[in-house]
């Protein structure tokens, strides 16, 4: 079903090559000067659609603490209006319906459930159904970090963005 591994040095130049492309960015998630997880904005398509596929993990430890709510948060409003971001309509978060961590950071964020997808991704040799929710910039009146509150990030921290309809 799958192909060969890859190393990481191949992994990374990849991603870099995808990311160079407009089709794929990833990030990583760091705390105290360590990476504790990664958020990315893959299946990137522009033109008439401008959606994108956001992924996501959190190291175990860091999980339940915030990290990745806003990440997703910093990630949608980057993609929705930022000069450098690609500038989107539509992000997309599919999860496996066991996993109710993950259904959490959609939740915080107010993100809309829009069905289920059958057989959706191939994970660990076989087909799996995805929930799917999705963000439309239509959804958002300010940024999608201030939908967490004052207690998740300092306005210090706040991204910078402007917005264009």
């Amino acid at each position: 079903m799958h192909g060969q591994g890859i190393s990481f040095s191949q992994w990374v130049r990849r991603e870099r090559e995808l990311a160079e492309a407009g089709s794929e960015i990833v990030f990583m998630v760091e705390f105290e000067g360590r990476i504790v997880g990664q958020i990315s904005l893959g299946a990137i398509c522009y033109g008439s659609m401008r959606t994108g596929t956001v992924g996501y993990w959190i190291d175990h430890n860091h999980a339940g603490l915030g990290f990745t709510p806003l990440a997703l948060a910093m990630l949608a409003d980057w993609a929705f209006g930022a000069v450098d971001g690609p500038r989107l309509h539509r992000l997309e978060i599919d999860i496996l319906p066991s996993n109710d961590r993950s259904k959490r950071v959609v939740e915080k964020l107010g993100i809309p459930r829009e069905g289920l997808r059958r057989e959706y991704m191939y994970i660990n040799g076989e087909w799996r159904d995805h929930e799917a929710y999705a963000l439309l910039l239509s959804d958002v009146e300010n940024t999608v970090v201030d939908r967490l509150g004052d207690s998740a990030t300092s306005d210090q921290e706040r991204p910078e963005r402007t917005r264009s309809r």
